[in-house]
């Protein structure tokens, strides 16, 4: 069995009733974690267009990604302690769309806002599928930005505690990659996928984590969409 690396210290609600879902998805698939082949990947086409429920708020993120040595990178952060719903998670820079902005201009103004990456340094190449979260009824609109060279960036302490690049290519290391089906009765009654990072000193997990999971699917070719209750 392959030890699990550290991750980080933070309380996650895991239900009684869950359970290991075993490999991943992208099992015996090999991939090619290039920037221009991960970009080449995201614009397959599959991403779910469901529509935000009359009580959800549309937030956007930014998957913003940069170009390594050891292949495409992707800035993750980790939210401020201070914050009402998902303190010192990790998350993607984003937030609320205001009024008529369109949820590219909100991701590029979050991100400037959050982790100080104007705007007008990140090249937009559309949406992943869009998520609702149960605890702040959020819709989230995940966009895939790029910027041609890693920006230095300026952390706001009001939203943000900590902000850092991880390439792709370690989010699939067997040691980081974890999944479990989770039931949750009061939310309903069905069994839904749960997907956790475990770095040496954070996890990703939650809506963070199925965003991710979906696009390191589609990088490696694997059909996200195959789950149930995806």
């Amino acid at each position: 069995m392959t030890s699990r690396r550290p991750g980080g210290t933070q309380s996650i609600p895991v239900p009684p009733a869950s359970r290991p879902a075993g490999d991943p998805l992208w099992r015996d698939r090999s991939a090619d974690f290039s920037l221009p082949a991960v970009l080449r990947a995201l614009s397959d086409g599959r991403s779910t267009s469901k529509q935000p429920h009359p009580d959800e708020k549309v937030s956007a993120v930014l998957m913003l990604l940069v170009d390594s040595a050891d292949g495409a990178e992707i800035l993750l952060t980790r939210r401020s302690s201070t914050l009402t719903n998902h303190r010192g998670e990790i998350s993607f820079p984003g937030g609320r769309v205001d009024g008529a902005e369109s949820v590219i201009d909100a991701a590029r103004r979050e991100t400037h806002e959050e982790v100080g990456v104007h705007p007008d340094a990140v090249e937009v190449h559309g949406t992943l599928s869009a998520w609702s979260t149960f605890v702040s009824r959020s819709y989230i609109v995940p966009v895939v930005g790029t910027v041609a060279e890693r920006p230095s960036l300026t952390i706001s302490n009001d939203e943000v505690e900590r902000a850092f690049w991880v390439p792709l290519r370690e989010l699939v290391r067997p040691d980081t990659f974890s999944w479990e089906w989770w039931s949750v009765p009061a939310v309903d009654d069905d069994e839904r996928p749960m997907f956790f990072f475990h770095l040496d000193d954070e996890t990703v997990w939650g809506a963070t984590a199925r965003i991710l999971h979906e696009m390191l699917c589609r990088v490696h070719g694997v059909n996200h969409l195959d789950l149930p209750n995806w």
